[in-house]
Protein backbone atom coordinates (compact mmCIF):
# COMPACT_ATOMS: atom_id res chain seq x y z
CA UNK A 1 0.00 0.00 0.00
CA UNK A 2 1.17 3.61 -0.45
CA UNK A 3 1.37 6.63 1.51
CA UNK A 4 0.98 9.84 0.50
CA UNK A 5 3.59 12.01 1.54
CA UNK A 6 3.39 16.00 1.37
CA UNK A 7 6.47 18.07 0.28
CA UNK A 8 7.57 20.70 -0.84
CA UNK A 9 7.26 21.13 -5.06
CA UNK A 10 10.11 20.84 -7.26
CA UNK A 11 10.23 22.33 -10.85
CA UNK A 12 9.52 18.63 -12.70
CA UNK A 13 5.98 19.07 -10.74
CA UNK A 14 4.94 21.95 -11.90
CA UNK A 15 2.69 20.49 -15.09
CA UNK A 16 1.07 18.22 -12.35
CA UNK A 17 0.25 21.15 -10.51
CA UNK A 18 -1.01 23.61 -13.04
CA UNK A 19 -3.05 20.60 -14.30
CA UNK A 20 -4.79 20.09 -10.63
CA UNK A 21 -5.73 24.24 -11.36
CA UNK A 22 -7.00 23.18 -14.62
CA UNK A 23 -9.36 20.28 -13.47
CA UNK A 24 -12.33 22.34 -11.79
CA UNK A 25 -15.11 24.24 -13.36
CA UNK A 26 -13.82 27.25 -12.19
CA UNK A 27 -9.84 26.76 -12.57
CA UNK A 28 -10.51 25.88 -16.54
CA UNK A 29 -11.89 29.69 -16.52
CA UNK A 30 -8.30 31.37 -15.30
CA UNK A 31 -5.94 29.10 -15.59
CA UNK A 32 -4.25 26.75 -18.35
CA UNK A 33 -2.54 23.05 -18.21
CA UNK A 34 0.67 24.11 -19.95
CA UNK A 35 3.77 25.33 -18.12
CA UNK A 36 4.48 28.59 -19.59
CA UNK A 37 7.08 31.50 -18.92
CA UNK A 38 4.55 33.08 -16.14
CA UNK A 39 4.07 30.18 -14.27
CA UNK A 40 8.15 29.18 -14.71
CA UNK A 41 8.40 32.88 -13.09
CA UNK A 42 5.63 32.49 -10.73
CA UNK A 43 6.77 28.94 -9.89
CA UNK A 44 10.67 30.85 -9.15
CA UNK A 45 9.14 33.21 -7.35
CA UNK A 46 7.49 30.99 -4.81
CA UNK A 47 10.15 28.44 -4.53
CA UNK A 48 12.83 31.68 -3.58
CA UNK A 49 10.57 33.33 -0.95
CA UNK A 50 10.81 31.67 2.43
CA UNK A 51 7.48 32.89 3.13
CA UNK A 52 5.69 30.83 0.47
CA UNK A 53 5.38 26.81 -0.11
CA UNK A 54 3.93 25.33 -2.99
CA UNK A 55 3.23 21.80 -1.23
CA UNK A 56 2.27 18.90 -3.48
CA UNK A 57 1.16 15.32 -2.02
CA UNK A 58 2.63 12.73 -3.37
CA UNK A 59 1.16 8.89 -3.98
CA UNK A 60 4.98 6.69 -4.87
CA UNK A 61 5.87 9.71 -7.28
CA UNK A 62 2.45 10.64 -8.70
CA UNK A 63 1.23 14.38 -7.52
CA UNK A 64 -2.41 13.86 -6.11
CA UNK A 65 -2.74 17.18 -4.56
CA UNK A 66 -1.58 20.56 -4.15
CA UNK A 67 -1.50 23.37 -1.75
CA UNK A 68 0.15 26.53 -1.51
CA UNK A 69 1.08 28.25 2.23
CA UNK A 70 2.23 31.94 2.81
CA UNK A 71 3.12 33.03 6.23
CA UNK A 72 2.57 36.63 6.62
CA UNK A 73 3.56 38.58 9.15
CA UNK A 74 1.48 41.92 10.61
CA UNK A 75 1.11 44.00 13.51
CA UNK A 76 -2.20 42.52 13.80
CA UNK A 77 -3.16 40.42 16.49
CA UNK A 78 0.06 41.73 18.67
CA UNK A 79 2.21 41.01 15.96
CA UNK A 80 0.84 38.10 15.09
CA UNK A 81 1.89 35.82 12.30
CA UNK A 82 -0.64 34.25 10.12
CA UNK A 83 -1.22 31.27 7.59
CA UNK A 84 -2.66 31.99 4.03
CA UNK A 85 -3.66 28.87 2.63
CA UNK A 86 -4.78 28.71 -1.43
CA UNK A 87 -4.49 26.49 -4.33
CA UNK A 88 -6.18 23.55 -2.88
CA UNK A 89 -6.45 20.65 -5.23
CA UNK A 90 -7.14 16.80 -4.94
CA UNK A 91 -6.94 14.93 -8.34
CA UNK A 92 -10.76 14.29 -9.10
CA UNK A 93 -10.00 10.30 -8.91
CA UNK A 94 -8.30 10.73 -5.36
CA UNK A 95 -11.53 13.24 -4.17
CA UNK A 96 -13.86 12.16 -1.10
CA UNK A 97 -11.52 9.47 0.07
CA UNK A 98 -9.94 12.02 2.85
CA UNK A 99 -6.72 13.49 1.00
CA UNK A 100 -8.21 17.00 1.26
CA UNK A 101 -8.76 16.92 4.54
CA UNK A 102 -5.70 15.70 5.73
CA UNK A 103 -3.35 17.96 3.70
CA UNK A 104 -5.46 20.81 5.37
CA UNK A 105 -4.58 20.07 8.70
CA UNK A 106 -0.91 18.93 7.39
CA UNK A 107 -0.99 22.77 6.74
CA UNK A 108 -2.72 23.68 9.76
CA UNK A 109 0.08 21.82 11.74
CA UNK A 110 2.63 23.28 9.94
CA UNK A 111 1.24 26.98 10.95
CA UNK A 112 1.03 25.95 14.73
CA UNK A 113 4.90 24.64 14.23
CA UNK A 114 5.82 28.12 12.80
CA UNK A 115 4.28 30.09 15.44
CA UNK A 116 0.82 31.48 13.57
CA UNK A 117 -2.00 32.61 15.71
CA UNK A 118 -4.32 32.57 12.59
CA UNK A 119 -5.04 29.78 9.45
CA UNK A 120 -6.88 31.37 7.09
CA UNK A 121 -8.32 31.18 3.21
CA UNK A 122 -10.34 32.12 1.19
CA UNK A 123 -12.93 30.53 -1.13
CA UNK A 124 -15.36 31.29 -3.95
CA UNK A 125 -19.06 32.14 -3.40
CA UNK A 126 -20.69 29.65 -5.61
CA UNK A 127 -18.06 26.11 -3.95
CA UNK A 128 -20.92 25.32 -1.16
CA UNK A 129 -18.98 21.97 -1.27
CA UNK A 130 -15.90 23.73 -0.70
CA UNK A 131 -17.60 25.72 2.24
CA UNK A 132 -19.05 22.32 4.28
CA UNK A 133 -15.65 20.86 3.98
CA UNK A 134 -13.96 23.77 5.29
CA UNK A 135 -16.35 24.65 8.26
CA UNK A 136 -16.41 20.88 9.13
CA UNK A 137 -12.12 21.39 9.26
CA UNK A 138 -13.15 24.08 11.78
CA UNK A 139 -12.87 27.14 10.04
CA UNK A 140 -15.56 29.69 10.93
CA UNK A 141 -16.77 31.85 7.89
CA UNK A 142 -15.97 34.95 9.77
CA UNK A 143 -15.37 38.03 7.17
CA UNK A 144 -16.56 38.03 3.48
CA UNK A 145 -13.82 38.84 1.14
CA UNK A 146 -13.57 40.85 -1.32
CA UNK A 147 -11.15 40.91 -4.55
CA UNK A 148 -10.25 43.69 -7.28
CA UNK A 149 -9.25 42.28 -10.37
CA UNK A 150 -6.02 43.67 -11.92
Amino acid sequence: MRTVIFREAVRADLPAVLALLADDVLGRARDVGEVDDAYERAFADISADPRNHLVVADDGGAVVGCLQITYIPGLGRHGAQRSLIEAVRVRSDRRGQGLGGEMIRWAIDQARQRGCALVQLTTDKSRTDAHRFYLNLGFVASHEGMKLSL
